[in-house]
């Protein structure tokens, strides 16, 4: 019978810089951007005493610094985030030969040869806390969707086996946004149907669900509210392409502060490729400007490479041929490594 873990590390960029700095514990801490609470950017974690204050994800720092002003605010420290979530990645393959990442924060891995799962994530759990110092929820199920959600009824520091039989008991009382896949605009549409739990869509017929979302949507819902999900679970890949962006804090058309924060970009890729054991054959600038229209310029490699010199000055080659639209101002810089090859 299929058996799929899903960890979850707790808050994970706030707990890498609660360690860094202990004093703050128990305090609300925002990670994002420069942590400058003023400027533009938008939170990237937020730890469990400031979500108490409605801060979270992809949130715009001001507005977080309006629902929480006395929260500490940090810098985003992205080379740090990235070596521990590789030190625990490569912890877990030592427990399943399929590992498939579902972010820098999270993973499915395969249990279904595993007699005992549930004390399987318990070793997990206890490397993770010995070896970096955090806490992982971790949930297990029958697939990737009960996986998932198992892993977020009881954070942080939880531990959750969802069979399918608790479906009902434990997912269907739950807000229809909890389910995996809905976000916002479907949970305003559901509720704008009478519809509020994950118990209630489930109760809606198929038909009436693919009239109001489309076909492969309305099913999607409907499966999900059921618990049903034959989504595989798939081993690491190779991915197709790595990219950072970053927005100045004020509309730029000084082409020397354009180039600085190219070349911060570039190093942090590069950091990335040689982490991840990757070469890259092709190099991308994209700039948005001021009135938030987006041009991309692309230039392909002779040959694979993670040489920073060869990588940033294909770079600068694409920040060149913006020359025609130098005189608008720039929001935003950023830099894509694509057509990725194992090192």
């Amino acid at each position: 019978m299929p058996c799929i873990l899903h960890i979850d590390m707790d808050a994970f960029f706030a707990a890498v810089e609660l360690l860094r700095h202990p004093e703050l514990r128990g305090e609300p801490v925002v990670v994002g951007g420069r942590g400058v609470p003023f400027e533009r950017g938008v939170v990237s974690t937020a730890s469990y005493e400031a979500r108490r204050f409605g801060v979270h994800s992809g949130m715009p720092l001001r507005t977080a610094f309006r629902l929480c002003p006395f929260c500490h605010f940090l810098p985003v420290d992205a080379p740090v985030y990235l070596k521990i979530s590789e030190h625990i990645k490569a912890l877990l393959q030592t427990y399943s030969p399929t590992v498939e990442e579902g972010g820098i924060d999270e993973a499915f891995l395969d249990l279904s040869e595993v007699a005992d799962p549930v004390g399987i994530a318990r070793i997990i759990k206890e490397r993770i806390r010995e070896e970096t110092g955090l806490t992982a929820s971790v949930g297990i199920g029958p697939n990737k969707l009960l996986a998932k959600m198992a892993s977020d009824l009881e954070k942080p520091d939880g531990l959750v086996a969802l069979p399918g039989e608790d479906i009902e008991r434990r997912i269907w009382p739950l807000p229809v946004r909890r389910l995996w896949g809905v976000g916002p605009r479907t949970e305003a549409h559901l509720k704008s149907m009478g519809v509020k739990t994950i118990g209630e869509l489930a109760g809606i017929p198929p038909a009436v669900l693919v009239v109001e979302f489309k076909p492969s949507r309305g099913h999607y819902l409907h499966r999900a509210a059921h618990g049903i999900d034959d989504t595989p679970l798939t081993a690491q890949r190779v991915p197709k392409s790595l990219g950072h962006q970053a927005t100045f804090q004020r509309d730029t058309g000084d082409p020397e502060a354009i180039e600085a924060e190219l070349n911060a970009l570039t190093e942090g890729l590069v950091m990335r490729l040689h982490n991840m054991r990757l070469l890259a054959r092709s190099v991308s600038v994209r700039l948005r400007y001021a009135d938030f229209e987006s041009h991309t310029h692309a230039l392909h490699l002779p040959e694979p490479t993670d040489d920073f010199a060869v990588l940033f000055e294909a770079a600068r080659k694409d920040l060149h041929r913006f020359n025609r639209e130098r005189a608008r101002k720039v929001r935003l810089v950023g830099v894509r490594f694509g057509d990725l090859h194992p090192a």
